[in-house]
Parts: structure tokens; C-alpha cells; sequence
């Protein structure tokens, strides 16, 4: 007798180790847009110039990015939990003290070990997540990009409130939340397994080495360039009251997180990387020079739409240096992050000593000219970007046949295996292994075993109807899995690529896009494109996860 298989776990069965995860995760995240609503209150506060504000964004993200490069040795050696519960532990301690200042020099040192205990969370906080959560990798990246939108979003609202009493209240705040966080993953996070690779201190820099993760790590410096100008100093020239400021940026941080998580792989997948970053940042230098000459309602709606143009931009820059070598991703990250972080060292404070000097139109000019700045250098060096072809396997050109692992494989594969025949044709059984990019990081929505699992059941079952077959595993980023497939495709002079329908009511869909659809809006010049409908029994419900869209 058969018994049915368990179902999946709902989306709020989780772990309380999830929820403390995650809910620290969220106030680390607002600790970006916490301080914009209450710079004109600090700099009143504590009698000090716009420039000297701004060092609290320097401070901060000059220890980020030096802290980057040794994060991966101890994080590698401590292990997650430890290493997730010490930065925790430094976020309440100087955010606290951050309140506590009583000069802008004080505040800017205690600044600054607020982002030394940030750059050790950050570099966990997915991992831990993806290790403890139930029902799949899928319901780990959404809890990760649930925390991420609404830190970002709310960060400048809490900011907002408590600094409408003053200006300390949002660092107390901060310090309180991120408390209940540590304690939270102190009594519910378990032991999780240290790295079996250990990362040593140099092994960053010299991963900057790689003239592909140079290139996008110097592009990423200008483009963040010109992001800090709009989050350091776009709130003095907006000039507003705390509540006022806190809403506009609600607003942008609602639309960078939107499109980070839902336009960005869409974009990509219907245009092309580097044509969307190219786009988006000549957008972004548009935007900068209307703010420096227009009133500051304008300012003020330039500002929230940048948070769109952020979004996309974040997302297929991070994707783009853990792709571009063969170097680790956490070691190409550090490094692409240590690079890319000295921008809000230099811009906070260099932007507005621009405008004292010379006035707010060059200062807001200077950073348009960094945004162009970016896609210049990949356009210069655009032969250092090209990502390694896939290779072809000798042979005759197949019919290939992307399969997913769900019920639906079985009506593709017999289309696959008809036109096969009728073309005196094997079958290449293709599954795409993606990737989620979530800020700075990304992360497989499935191990690399059960992909290869699923291409090679696939196979089999072809060859047990007499047609010759090979199983393939291709390993993508979700916004890019179907231009990498459509290149594989032409690479092998395949006759046909067949594919099923998009799936209904699928989380991967839901966040990244259809992959069937995304294939249907490229050209296919050689290929024909077969779209398999499920039949009826492939639309009942299928116990398990499903890790890659239809």
C-alpha cells in the first residue's frame, strides 16, 4: 500500500530560529535609511557642517569595507552562529553609545563600530537562513528578501518617528531592536557547521586580480558613488522636517527593494545585463542633474524614483561580479565589496564639501557624471565581462528538453523524444541550476546533487524508449537562465528546445519571472521553440519543492 508523500511545509511553518534570524536581519537593514530622516537634526543638534555629518555614512562604511576583507576569515574559522551573534553584539553596543554622543567626532567614531559589527552579520545572516529554514532554499531567499524590503522601507520611517523627539531616539531604538534580535538567536539558533574551507585574509585582494571582477568592482565604485550622494546628502538639500524626510525615503526604499527582488531578473532576462545597467544608470545620471538645479518637491520625487533604479542596478552588480571569474563567491564578494564600499567613504563627505564650495548644481553634477562613469568603464573593458561558453559535447545536434524535477516533465519529454525520432535526433535532458540575488550575496535554489539528479532521471527515461540521450546540469543566475540556455541551444545547433508551460501559483515564478515565458520573448535563430501545455494530472499539486520555474 502507497502512502502519499508528506506535504510541503507552509510559508509561516518555520523554526523560531527563522523568525530571530530574520527579524535581525530587518533592523539591520533599516540601520541604512535609519539616519536620513535626522541629518538636519544632527548637524543642528550638534552644531556641525552638512560635511561633517556626512562622516557618519564615511566612518561607517570605511570600516565596512576594510572589514570586508577579514569577515570571510573569521566567519570561516568562528562559525555562523558565533559570528552572526558577535556582530549583533557590536550593533547594540554603538548604536548605543551612537546616542550617547555629545560631539559629531564622537558620533562619527561610534559610526564607524556600528559597521564593523554590520559587515560580520551581513556576511552570515543568508547562510544561517538558508541552513534552518523549512521547505526549501526557495522559502529562505523570501523570508531574506521579506526582512531586506522591509528594513530598507522602514528604516527611514522609524528613523522619522523617534527623531521627531530626537535625534538620539532612533540610535537607542536601533540598539533596542537589534538586542532583542541577539537574544533571540542566542536562545533559538542551534550549532550549525563551520565551513569546510577556510578563507584566508589575502585571498580578497588578490581576487581583484581577476580583470573581470576588477572591472565590475571599479564600475560598482562609481555607480555607488553617486547612490550615497542621494542617501548622505540629498536630505540636506531636501531640508525637511524628520517626518517629511523619513516618508520620502519610505518610499525609495520601498521601490529599491521591489525591483531589486521583482524587475531586475525580469529585465534581464527580456534585455540583457549589461543593456539594463547601461539604462538604468544613464536614468540615475538624469535624475542627479535634475536634483541639483530643480526645487526640492522635484528633488524629493527624483529621490523615490531613484530607489526604483537602485533596485535593479544592486541586484545585477552583485550578480555580475559573483559570475564574471571563477574565483569564490565569498571571496570574489569580499573583495567586490571592499572595493565598491570605498565609495561611501568618499562621496558622503567629498559631495558636500562640493556644494560649500561650489554649489549644489556641480556637486549633484559630479555625481550624474560618476553614474555615466560606470557603464564607461564595462563598455572599456567589455572583452574582460565576457562570462566562459559553455562547451558542446561532439555529436549530432540534439532536440533538448528542459525539465524541472516537476510532474510536468513527463509531457516534455515525450515531445522531446517525437520530434527526436522523427528527426533521427538524440535528446539532451537540460536542467538549469539557478541562483537568487539577494544584495550582496547569491544563493543556489537548489544543491548542485539533486540538479544533477533530476538531468540524469530525465535522461533515462528517454533512453528507455529506445532514443539516444545525455543529461545536462546548467548553472545560472535566474534573471540570465534564459539567455544562458537560448546560447547553449545555438551553441549545440540544437533542431528544437522544448519546455513546459509556465507552473501555476509557483513561488520561483512569483519572484523571479517565468523561465518558459523569458525563453519565448528571445530569438531562437536556429531552434525551434515547443511550449508544452500540462496535461490534466500534471496540474495537481506534487509533494516536495519545486526549485526552477517552468
Amino acid at each position: 500500500m502507497s502512502h502519499p508523500a508528506p506535504a510541503a511545509p507552509g510559508f509561516f511553518d518555520q523554526p523560531r530560529a527563522v523568525w530571530a534570524t530574520a527579524f535581525a536581519c530587518m533592523v539591520g537593514f533599516m540601520s541604512i535609511g535609519l539616519v536620513d530622516p535626522i541629518l538636519t537634526s544632527i548637524a543642528a543638534g550638534l552644531h556641525a557642517s552638512p560635511a561633517q555629518v556626512s562622516l557618519l555614512f564615511t566612518s561607517y562604511f570605511f570600516v565596512t569595507s576594510v572589514m570586508m576583507l577579514v569577515t570571510g576569515f573569521v566567519s570561516s574559522r568562528l562559525g555562523a552562529r558565533p559570528t552572526l551573534l558577535l556582530g549583533a553584539a557590536l550593533i547594540v553596543g554603538f548604536a548605543a553609545l551612537s546616542g550617547l554622543s555629545d560631539s559629531v567626532t564622537e558620533l562619527v567614531l561610534f559610526r564607524g563600530g556600528w559597521g564593523l559589527g554590520n559587515a560580520f552579520f551581513v556576511v552570515t545572516a543568508l547562510s544561517v537562513l538558508v541552513a534552518v529554514a523549512r521547505g526549501g532554499t526557495s522559502r529562505a531567499v523570501l523570508l531574506y528578501e521579506a526582512a531586506m524590503g522591509i528594513g530598507l522601507s522602514g528604516g527611514p520611517i522609524v528613523g522619522a518617528l523617534l527623531g521627531e523627539h530626537s535625534w538620539r531616539w532612533p540610535f537607542f531604538g536601533t540598539a533596542t531592536l537589534m538586542a532583542v534580535g541577539f537574544v533571540a538567536i542566542a536562545l533559538f539558533l542551534p550549532a550549525l557547521p563551520r565551513p569546510a574551507q577556510k578563507i584566508s585574509l589575502t585571498a580578497p585582494l588578490r581576487a581583484l586580480r581577476h580583470p573581470g571582477l576588477l572591472t565590475v568592482a571599479v564600475g560598482a565604485f562609481f555607480y555607488y558613488f553617486a547612490f550615497f550622494t542621494v542617501l548622505a546628502f540629498a536630505p540636506f538639500v531636501l531640508d525637511m522636517p524628520p517626518m517629511a524626510t523619513g516618508a520620502i525615503f519610505f518610499g525609495w526604499g520601498v521601490l529599491l527593494a521591489l525591483s531589486s527582488v521583482f524587475v531586475a531578473p525580469r529585465a534581464e532576462a527580456r534585455w540583457g545585463l549589461i543593456p539594463v545597467v547601461t539604462v538604468c544608470l544613464a536614468v540615475m545620471a538624469l535624475l542627479l542633474a535634475v536634483m541639483g538645479v530643480a526645487p526640492r518637491e522635484v528633488v524629493a520625487a527624483c529621490i523615490v524614483l531613484s530607489g526604483a533604479v537602485m533596485g535593479v542596478c544592486n541586484t545585477l552588480f552583485t550578480e555580475l561580479a559573483l559570475e564574471v571569474s571563477d574565483v569564490p563567491r565569498p571571496v570574489a564578494s569580499a573583495g567586490y565589496n571592499f572595493l565598491r564600499w570605498f565609495a561611501g567613504v568618499i562621496a558622503p563627505f567629498a559631495i558636500p564639501k562640493i556644494a560649500e564650495g561650489f554649489g549644489v548644481p556641480l556637486a549633484f553634477g559630479v555625481a550624474a557624471l560618476a553614474a555615466l562613469a560606470a557603464p564607461a568603464v564595462f563598455a572599456l573593458r567589455r572583452r574582460h565581462l565576457q562570462r566562459p561558453a559553455a562547451t558542446a559535447a561532439a555529436g549530432p545536434a540534439p532536440v533538448v528538453a528542459a525539465v524541472d524535477g516537476t510532474a510536468l516533465d513527463a509531457a516534455v519529454l515525450d515531445r522531446a523524444v517525437a520530434l527526436a525520432r522523427a528527426s533521427g535526433r538524440p535528446v539532451l535532458a537540460l536542467h538549469v541550476r539557478m541562483d537568487e540575488v539577494l544584495g550582496d550575496d547569491a544563493v543556489a535554489l537548489e544543491d548542485r546533487a539533486s540538479a544533477e539528479r533530476i538531468a540524469a532521471e530525465a535522461a533515462r527515461r528517454v533512453q528507455a524508449t529506445g532514443v539516444g540521450a545525455s543529461a545536462r546540469v546548467l548553472h545560472a543566475a535566474a534573471g540570465a537562465a534564459a539567455r544562458e540556455t537560448a546560447a547553449l541551444v545555438a551553441q549545440l545547433q540544437a533542431s528544437h528546445l522544448v519546455v513546459g508551460a509556465p507552473h501555476r501559483r509557483d513561488l520561483d515564478d512569483a519572484l523571479h519571472g517565468s523561465f518558459s515565458a523569458a525563453v519565448a520573448a528571445l530569438a531562437l535563430p536556429q531552434a525551434q521553440l515547443v511550449i508544452v501545455a500540462p496535461p490534466a494530472a500534471a496540474l495537481r499539486p506534487t509533494a516536495g519543492p519545486q526549485h526552477q520555474p517552468g
